[in-house]
């Protein structure tokens, strides 16, 4: 984790972004922003000047979303950013999954003092035999930024691709080959694909949803991979699938007593995101996010308030305000401003959910006084001076 403040922008707090080796954080003292990426903040204590928190990375179960959101504190992720590292290791996780790459490797290494290993090799190798990826079905479920690139380079390795997501965005369709055939009921990848790949968010309505009736409806040289998250699969279900031979292989980055030496399974150590690039690509976009918030105020990539965004102030003063989604907020403002005389050259508000965010520009500097008065409306969660 890093913290940024005005007079020292990164400062560290306890974390190597790109080594393993991380130390407990124990507060963030008066940190405006901080970066973080795998260490643990439900219960450390929020201060009041902590305005934003950039996870590095996609996943945010790590950051207390609700408690942030309800201090005014915006949450960013960043999605993308790994997202070319993940579509290698999910390829990778094909191969070794169709050939028995990680058997051979083993009889060599057992058999590394035989004189003639070179000649016992040619007859020991039809064990290892396994079966090419090209000209197979690929399923993939869920077309985001890791899922677009997994499908559009199974297309031109000669795979024949089924993409799945009935919330694809307008930039992933725009991204995705015209090659890629678009499912719209997952049942038809269950049943029609030999390798299934994940890549959804992890929520109430995906947990577990690769469950025994969707294994059922596998062929039984089914390949499922899964590099999003454990708990999409119901692994329990699938560990007893592997057994009775009902479906080939499962390959999973999220080791766990469950799967880790189970028949069938192959598991890595969360390795997705683990290349110099990728920790690189989070790290720059996760500042970039908080630098833009900082001196903007513009949001980009938050998971608890809304994407909202006026670019650079060209004006006197700008206001950003986080409240709840709630009528009657705007006028509110208006009104405010109306009264001490200040005209607004410019606005645009977004709302998510439960919570909002708007952004005001105006001609006349912004006085304390004014703040204040804003920050006294109800519903309102925290305001910010940005020029």
């Amino acid at each position: 984790m890093f913290k940024y403040n005005c007079l020292n922008p990164i400062a560290s707090v306890g974390l190597d972004l790109f080594s393993n080796d991380y130390e407990k954080v124990e507060d963030l003292g008066q940190a405006d922003a901080a970066l973080v990426r795998s260490a643990a903040m439900h219960d450390l204590e929020l201060p009041d000047c902590l305005l934003a928190v950039a996870r590095a990375g996609a996943g945010v179960n790590n950051i207390p979303l609700d408690k942030c959101a309800e201090k005014g504190i915006v949450v960013f992720n960043t999605p993308g950013a790994n997202a070319n590292g993940v579509k290698e290791l999910v390829f990778a996780g094909m191969l070794y999954a169709s050939r028995d790459i990680v058997g051979g490797i083993d009889w060599c290494l057992a058999n590394q003092n035989d004189e003639n290993i070179a000649k016992t090799a040619e007859k020991q190798k039809k064990n290892f035999a396994g079966t090419e990826i090209s000209g197979k079905k690929l399923g993939v479920i869920g077309l985001g930024a890791i899922g677009v690139l997994v499908a559009n380079a199974a297309i031109h390795m000669g795979m024949d691709v089924y993409g799945y997501d009935p919330y694809i965005s307008v930039s992933a369709a725009w991204n995705l080959s015209r090659s890629v055939k678009h499912i719209s009921n997952v049942e038809d990848i269950y049943r029609e694909c030999d390798y299934i790949t994940i890549h959804v968010p992890l929520l109430d309505s995906t947990k577990k949803m690769v469950n025994a009736e969707a294994i059922a409806m596998m062929k039984p040289n089914a390949i499922v991979l899964n590099f999003a998250r454990d708990l999409l699969v119901d692994e329990e279900a699938m560990v007893e699938a592997l057994a009775a031979g009902k479906i080939k292989k499962y390959v999973s980055d999220f080791p766990n007593p469950t799967t880790v030496g189970a028949k069938g399974c192959i598991v890595t150590p969360h390795l997705g995101a683990s290349t110099a690039e990728s920790e690189d690509n989070c790290a720059i976009m996760a500042v970039r996010e908080i630098r833009d918030y900082m001196e903007n105020g513009n949001i980009v990539h938050s998971v608890n308030f809304p994407d909202c965004s006026m670019g650079a102030c060209t004006t006197a003063g700008r206001i950003g305000i986080l409240h709840r989604n709630v009528s009657g907020m705007i006028s509110q403002y208006s009104t405010t401003l109306g009264d001490a005389g200040m005209n607004i050259a410019g606005m645009t508000n977004k709302s998510k959910g439960d919570y909002a965010y708007v952004l005001i520009d105006v001609d006349s500097p912004v006085t304390e006084e004014v703040i204040q008065k804003l920050e006294n409306i109800e519903g309102v969660l925290k305001v910010r001076k940005v020029k």
